[in-house]
Order: structure tokens, then C-alpha cells, then sequence
């Protein structure tokens, strides 16, 4: 039986049940990966195939990264009926910590309008692989599973969180969330109640997994952030509006939560004069309890949504004395899920890990400098520091554009494709052609990293 389960050298592990224990072997150069057998057994019992009780097999398998479980499920009807098992689905949420941290399995992209709020139909997915294989044709059919099309919002843990379309102010159709493992293929929805006008929103997706065998059920909150123009009250309580050019804007916060299920508004309200990036957000800190939105002036705007508490946190840099427009993008990396903050400048690389949000302190984690890039990397970033020293652009925006960044992982788009570039080994891969993604993929898409989970969903 040839079964891929790590990529860690040969283990052993004492099995009472069987009196001896099982070796975990590479098994050959076909990429079938590993070979499972029971020490003791006679050369006839091998040859007919290793059989294990499924509480063995199902302790086995629950050791396996997410990644590895979605290919051996298909290697049998038995298999496949423990990977399903909603059981083993919390048995594998509990034994995480004992597992390597799974790793990023690829990207969904959404094209996106810049100057308008039309939304675009098409979702593509990326898979990240350690082959050098360039993607020619994205995956379009992954979300398939749902009963409309959508607009991808945000992801935490291998769930994904959607939307449908807005509809015409003059339609009667609900606005719905849509809360799915693209993995497992299950999916909730719920609706949502904000009117038309209130399109410029920005939702994540916070989950509380089950922590116990007898627990196999996921709450989540969504959490819903709205911008409006602020408005001024005079002493008669008349309104004013400000000037176009010195326009303030209001936040305002709203959350959902599926134990109630009910919408509740904060009292927190947040004022900016500048509007939300966009650029989605981000989820950290412990419990991913906190969310995280760039603003075009590059803040981070933070909302803590169990303390009921909103923050406009400053960049790592002093806006004030850049004579050039960063290419910014936030991120999470770590076991505990810090915030990180990724700028592309004429300087190089750099990530910058938040420290202490309300005293907006940085702690520089990457830093790479224009000649040691295009050392690395001569085919992907040639001449890119004289590149990044003119500012190059292109009509439709800047010549290489950071879209999302996870765990050391940076997908990005140097004109004209889609790249991933790792901050350890300092190389960048070309991932995809641009072709592949369709029209305005890359002007100002809407990218979620994702990694796969077999959390269950209800």
C-alpha cells in the first residue's frame, strides 16, 4: 500500500493494538510518496495488502497535513468514508499542534473594477506546488459547489466566506453571505441586511474551532466594516457637508454571529481622511480575534471586535518624507498570527511585524535589498532596481504590485503575470500567466490566500 503522509524522514510509532509498529518509508522516485507496514507481519500478509482497524488508520491519517488528506481520500471507499467522518474531522483539529503547520495551498483571485462597483463574475484558484510547473489555465470551476455565483471576501482556517451579487437597488432578491469549505464542499448562508448604499463594505470571517471529539461544530463571526462620508453637526443640529477635498470618512462596524445569528452594530466609530485600500483584510491576533484594513494612506485601520474596540494604527514609515508611492500590502504570519506589513519600494523588500498596535511599533522582520533580488532571481526581476529607482509604470498601474502575503509567502504581479516570491529562500517563481486569470484580474483584484482544512461547517 503506498500512501504519501509527510515529508519528514522515516518515523516510528508503537502501535499496542497491533503488539508491534508501524514504519513510515519513502517508497520510491514516483512522487507516490511513503510505504505503510506493520513490523512482524509474514511476506504473504504484505503482499495481500496492509489492513488496519479504521480507529488505526483514522490515527494515522489524522496526522497528515490537510494538503496530503485531500489526494488519499480518493484512494478508497474506506478512506474516504474516515476523511468525511465529521468525527475525524475534529480529531484532526485537535491533534494540529502536533502536526508541522500546514502549509499555503494556493490563491483565489476575483478581478475587480477600479473606478466602479460592478462586480465580476469570473473566480479563479491558483494552487502553490513545489514544481516548477507555470500555471497556464486557472481553476474556475472550485467554488462550483455553491448555488450562485459570488464575490470572495475573506479566508481563516480553510473557510472561505463569499458574497453574492449586489443586485439592482430596484431588485428584491436578498443580499447573501456565503460561509463554505471549498475542501469539503460545505457551505452555509445567512442574510445580509445592509441596504444598497452601503456597498462600500469590507467583511472577514473569524472562526471559534471545536476544540473536542464530542464538539464537531464551527461558530464564526463575520465581521462588516461600512465607510460613509462624515458629516459635521452644528449647535441647531443642522448638517454640513464638508468640501469634496477635505472629505472625512466615517467607520462604522458590524457583527454576525452564528450562535444568535444575529447582526449587532458597534458603538465604535472611526474617523479617517482617507478611504479603505482595496486590499480585503487581514485576520490576527490570539483567537484571530482582531481584523485589519490599509487605508489609502497606508494606516491600518484595526477593529477588536469581542473588546468592542476600533484603532487607526501608523506604517512602519514616515509617509511624509516618501517621494514615491509604496506598493503595501498586510499579511499574517507565525504561529500567533501577527500582523505583518509588506512595502515595495525603491529600497527593496521589506516586511515589518506590528509589535505593539497602540503605540503603532514595528519590528523590521525582512529586508532585501534591489541587487541581491535580481542576483536571486536574473529571469524575473532583471534591472529591477533601476526599475524601482524611476518608479516604472504601465498605463494600467505600477510595473510590480504586492496582492497577498501569508506566512513568508508573497504573491505578487510583475508585469505581465503573476509571481509568488518565498522571503526565506529569496526566490520568486513565476505562478501564473496573466492570460489565464481573464480581463482586469491584476489591475485591482481582490486576492485571498488559502489554506485547505477539513474544518466542518453547522
Amino acid at each position: 500500500m503506498y500512501v504519501k503522509v509527510t515529508e519528514t524522514p522515516t518515523e516510528q510509532r508503537h502501535l499496542d493494538e497491533c503488539g508491534g509498529f508501524f514504519v513510515l518509508k519513502k517508497c520510491d522516485s514516483r512522487g507516490f510518496g511513503y510505504m505503510v507496514f506493520i513490523e512482524g507481519m509474514e511476506d504473504s500478509d504484505k503482499k495481500k495488502g496492509l489492513w488496519l482497524p479504521d480507529s488505526i488508520m483514522a490515527d494515522i491519517l489524522c496526522r497528515l497535513p490537510s494538503k496530503a488528506l485531500a489526494r488519499l481520500r480518493f484512494v478508497s471507499k474506506e478512506w474516504q468514508s474516515i476523511v468525511s467522518d465529521r468525527t475525524f474531522a475534529a480529531l484532526h483539529l485537535t491533534m494540529k499542534r502536533r502536526r508541522p503547520k500546514e502549509k499555503l495551498s494556493g490563491f483565489f483571485l476575483q478581478g475587480r473594477r477600479y473606478w466602479c462597483d460592478e462586480d465580476i463574475k469570473s473566480v479563479s484558484y491558483v494552487a502553490c506546488s513545489d514544481d516548477d510547473d507555470v500555471r497556464e489555465a486557472a481553476e474556475k470551476s472550485v467554488l462550483s459547489f455553491l448555488p450562485e455565483e459570488v464575490v470572495i471576501l475573506s479566508s481563516i482556517q480553510g473557510i472561505l466566506c463569499c458574497r453574492s451579487f449586489f443586485p439592482s437597488p430596484s431588485s428584491s432578491r436578498p443580499r447573501l453571505v456565503y460561509v463554505c469549505n471549498p475542501l469539503t464542499k460545505e457551505w452555509t448562508s445567512l442574510e445580509w441586511p445592509h441596504p444598497p448604499k452601503e456597498k462600500e463594505t469590507s467583511t472577514a470571517l473569524v472562526l471559534h474551532l471545536c476544540t473536542s471529539l464530542t464538539d464537531v461544530s464551527t461558530d464564526f463571526h463575520l465581521v462588516s466594516v461600512c465607510q460613509r462620508v462624515a458629516t459635521t453637526m452644528t449647535d441647531l443640529g443642522n448638517v454640513q457637508e464638508e468640501d469634496e477635498e477635505d472629505d472625512e470618512f466615517e467607520f462604522r462596524f458590524k457583527t454576525y454571529s452564528s450562535q444568535t445569528k444575529e447582526w449587532r452594530e458597534s458603538k465604535e466609530v472611526c474617523i479617517c481622511s482617507n478611504k479603505l485600500q482595496k486590499k480585503g483584510c487581514s485576520v490576527g491576533g490570539e483567537g484571530g480575534r482582531i481584523i485589519y484594513w490599509l487605508t489609502e494612506d497606508n494606516r491600518v485601520l484595526m477593529f477588536d471586535f469581542r473588546n468592542d474596540l476600533c484603532w487607526m494604527i501608523k506604517a512602519p514609515f514616515p509617509s511624509s518624507e516618501l517621494n514615491f508611492t509604496p506598493g503595501v500590502c498586510l499579511g499574517e504570519g507565525g504561529d500567533d498570527g501577527r500582523l505583518q506589513y509588506v512595502l515595495i519600494s525603491q529600497d527593496g523588500f521589506m516586511v515589518w511585524e506590528l509589535d505593539d498596535q497602540f503605540a503603532s511599533l514595528w519590528s523590521l522582520k525582512y529586508f532585501i535589498a534591489p541587487d541581491e533580488l535580481e542576483k536571486e532571481n536574473p529571469e524575473s526581476m532583471f534591472r529591477i532596481s533601476k526599475r524601482l529607482q524611476c518608479h516604472l509604470t504601465i498605463e494600467s498601474g505600477p510595473w510590480i504590485n504586492p496582492l497577498s502575503f501569508r506566512d513568508s509567502t508573497l504573491l505578487l504581479w510583475i508585469y505581465p503575470d503573476i509571481h509568488v516570491f518565498d522571503f526565506d529562500t529569496r526566490k520568486a517563481k513565476l505562478l501564473c500567466l496573466d492570460s489565464a486569470l481573464g480581463l482586469s484580474s491584476c489591475l485591482s483584484p481582490i486576492v485571498i490566500p488559502y489554506t485547505m482544512s477539513l474544518v466542518p461547517l453547522g
